[in-house]
Parts: structure tokens; C-alpha cells; sequence
């Protein structure tokens, strides 16, 4: 079954492959590792694996059998745009974004260049968002230049953990910005005045801005529990969705 999600920015996890491998900063300190590693610790079926690369054909339905339209996060315990998923099997997982014109897709991956690469073989169904990574500049900044040539509804960038002060970013094109801070032990710092930056730019350039978490470091620059930090950013909580496109 797909599950539902505490990702304050979807409703439902669709996961058709799970496990991955780190290719930048960003990767660092995985949730979906973490998590993978702590599933297949308790026996969960589909993580016998752990957090090693492996698809599941046998999921591919899951939301065709549901017909109360719903936003799924697909992959949020991989990328589906990972160098060893086959190319047949994306070709199976968008035809069944196809078939399910009641549900919106959001995609999100590292791996810009095999996502413009595919891109350009195969139109883009309607209701899939297609999103990047951004956690830095010297790797975040160069996958949006990538997700801004790809012809599709809704393009949005996952600016979490948020990692260094990103500058001026050139939003043309881009209909979402999501940002947060990075939760767990082993956190890094995201600063306040980073965060502001984007979310002034999104509004001078009408761009709809998400602010997902503090993470582990408040805005205060403390560490503590995620929760006990929040999501409260110049005293309001910012929870913009992009207009999907019919």
C-alpha cells in the first residue's frame, strides 16, 4: 500500500524502487537511509534490502486503485531518477501517472541530468511536478538550470537541507520553492537570514514558498528537537502550493 505521509507538503508516499546511493552534500545525513535501515531492522516487508537500490514492480498500482484524487510524493525513499533504475521500468511508473488523472505526481530528485535526458524522449504527463534538490550552490544551483529547460506543468525546487546562503537565484520558470533545515544528531546549521533571502525573492518573482521546518537548529541558531523549533518564519507559517495545471 502507499502510505500516508508526514511531509507537511504531500498526502501520500508512492514508492516504486527504494534505497539509493549519496552523490552530494546534501545526502550526507539521509532520512530515507535512516529510515530504510530502521524498517528492515523491524522486519517491514519491501526492505529486506535495507537502504541498497531495489525496485518493486509489484507497487506500481497502488494508485490506480484509488480514486479520491490525492498528491503523492513518488520515491520518497529513493530517486527515482537513479542511474540504475532501467528506463523501461520509468516508462511503466509514468504511464501510470497517466492513468491516474485525478492524482498529482511530485517527483524530486538529485539526478537532474538523467531527469532533462528522459525529458527529452518522452512528454511529461500533466499532473507530474517535477522537482531538484538544492542544498548548495556548487551542486544544488547547476540542477536548477537543468530543471528550467524541461518542458513540464509544474517545476519546483526541494531547497532542503538548506546548507549554505544560495544568493540570487534565478526562479524563471519555476512555479514552487520548498525550503527547511536539517533534523537529527547529526544536523547542520541552517541560518535565518539564508531562508528570508529566498522566500523575498520568491515573493518579488510570485513564486509559491513552502517552509517546511526549522529542522534540529531554531531560528535562534539553538539546537533542539525538531518539533520544539517548528515552522514558524517572521512570525507566520508559509504553506503556498503551486495552481496545478488541468
Amino acid at each position: 500500500m502507499s502510505q500516508r505521509s508526514r511531509i507537511e507538503w504531500t498526502q501520500e508516499t508512492w514508492n516504486p524502487t527504494t534505497g539509493c546511493t549519496k552523490i552530494s552534500p546534501g545526502c550526507k545525513n539521509c532520512y530515507a537511509e535512516v529510515m530504510a535501515k530502521r524498517l528492515q531492522a523491524m522486519g517491514v516487508p519491501g526492505y529486506e534490502n535495507g537502504f541498497d537500490l531495489t525496485m518493486m514492480p509489484e507497487r506500481l498500482e497502488q494508485p490506480l486503485k484509488k480514486k479520491k484524487p490525492t498528491i503523492y510524493f513518488v520515491n520518497s525513499m529513493s530517486d527515482l531518477f537513479h542511474e540504475d533504475i532501467p528506463d523501461d521500468l520509468l516508462e511503466n511508473i509514468f504511464d501510470v501517472i497517466r492513468k491516474s488523472p485525478q492524482h498529482i505526481f511530485q517527483i524530486l530528485t538529485k539526478r537532474a541530468e538523467r531527469l532533462y535526458t528522459y525529458s527529452q524522449l518522452h512528454s511529461m504527463p500533466v499532473n507530474a511536478w517535477l522537482g531538484v534538490s538544492v542544498e548548495n550552490k556548487k551542486y544544488g544551483l547547476p540542477r536548477l538550470d537543468i530543471l528550467r529547460k524541461i518542458d513540464t506543468s509544474i517545476r519546483f525546487l526541494s531547497i532542503e537541507p538548506l546548507l549554505e546562503r544560495l544568493g540570487v537565484l534565478d526562479l524563471s520558470g519555476i512555479h514552487w520553492v520548498i525550503v527547511g533545515g536539517e533534523s537529527g544528531p547529526k544536523a547542520r546549521p541552517m541560518r535565518q537570514e539564508w531562508v528570508i533571502s529566498i522566500q523575498e525573492q520568491c515573493a518579488k518573482h510570485q513564486v509559491a514558498f513552502f517552509f517546511k521546518q526549522w529542522g534540529t537548529w531554531g531560528a535562534d541558531g539553538k539546537k533542539r528537537s525538531k518539533k520544539a523549533n517548528g515552522r514558524i518564519l517572521l512570525g507566520q507559517t508559509w504553506d503556498a502550493m503551486p495552481t496545478p495545471v488541468n
